[in-house]
């Protein structure tokens, strides 16, 4: 992924040389370090869920929701609240304890640490109406496309994902290629959406003149 927390130089020692391992390391270390968990009791945590489904780390509730040879997808709550889910690679969970490495990165650089905590907008700041918004999250979940007319009488597809950071959650509208562009886990930044109230709740659309983009993509993407 192109947005991950790390925005240090370089690499932490003895980090893996594969980009998807460090991304998810980032990952890791940043949800470690803003909810003040030490290294070796979330690793513990998450690898207790891993083999017993569920696991309780301080505030936080970690879920292991599907597993695959090669990785393991987990949610992460803290309350009623989704955090985040994404997929960890098998061998970060076999393998020895990085994230210290990656949590004192972080930790002892200020810039890193406030670009992990504000971006353009959060999620909870959002509300109907609002225009150029500039946004970046985690996709939750996109469920089936669902196949209908626009005011203009053209057949499209849509599918309103569901995205979230670590301030909540909220629903995102994707037509057409914007579905194929992204997939559950990446993470997402928004440039230039607006918000809008659909059947009683907030969401956010990439419109017109919006652009999208993920892990591995980047282009303008409009709606149809």
């Amino acid at each position: 992924m192109r947005n991950g927390i790390w925005r240090g130089r370089g690499r932490p020692p003895n980090s893996t040389d594969s980009h998807t391992d460090r991304k998810t390391l980032e990952y890791l270390a940043g949800i470690a370090v803003k909810h003040r968990i030490d290294s070796s009791e979330f690793l513990n945590c998450i690898l207790e869920a891993w083999k017993q489904d569920k696991s309780e780390c301080k505030q936080l509730i970690i879920r292991c929701r599907k597993r695959t040879e090669d990785h393991a997808i987990f949610l992460f709550t803290t309350g009623q609240k989704v955090l985040a889910q994404f997929p960890i690679q098998t061998r970060i969970l076999q393998g020895d304890n990085q994230l210290e490495d990656y949590m004192k990165m972080i930790s002892s650089s200020a810039p890193s640490a406030k670009d992990f905590e504000a971006a353009d907008r959060k999620i909870r700041n959002l509300k109907a109406g609002m225009k150029k918004i500039n946004l970046k999250a985690r996709v939750l979940e996109i469920p089936r496309p669902k196949m209908v007319y626009t005011k203009w009488g053209m057949e499209a597809h849509v599918s309103n994902a569901l995205i979230g950071d670590e301030t909540g959650t909220m629903r995102m509208s994707l037509w057409n290629r914007q579905i194929e562009m992204v997939s559950e886990g990446d993470m997402i930044e928004v440039k230039n959406g607006r918000v809008v109230s659909f059947k009683g709740e907030r969401q956010l659309r990439v419109g017109k003149y919006g652009e999208i983009s993920a892990a591995n993509h980047r282009s303008t993407a409009n709606q149809i």
